[in-house]
């Protein structure tokens, strides 16, 4: 997915506390996400796996996801991306059975 920095509207309490402002932002966002998923795929729906959104918040992450049916879009966290670049397929599995056995002595971040 290409750089989109505006809200999703998921921020904080703004969804309950002023629903009639998230909702704006979350209209400006879809069309956000539809538009950059056209520009990388030429269609205004993802196949699915083929368009990502990346975050370091989990409350972007649960608001992002909002999105996934009307966009085909998925999200993750930047961190889960990287480590699966650095550590390969399976990273997780491999990091909790050092954590049981005993710990990990550098942590990637």
């Amino acid at each position: 997915m290409q750089l989109s920095d505006r809200c999703c509207g998921e921020a904080g309490t703004l969804g309950t506390a002023r629903p009639d402002i998230a909702n704006q932002v979350r209209f400006k966002k879809s069309e956000e996400i539809t538009r950059g998923v056209r520009d990388l795929t030429g269609q205004d729906q993802a196949e699915p796996g083929q368009v990502k959104m990346l975050t370091a918040c989990p409350a972007c992450h649960q608001g992002l996801a909002k999105y996934a049916d009307e966009s085909g879009v998925t999200t993750d966290y930047i961190v889960v991306e990287m480590a699966k670049h650095l550590l390969g397929e399976g990273w997780q599995q491999r990091f909790m059975e050092r954590v049981k056995a005993g710990g990990v002595e550098k942590v990637l971040l």
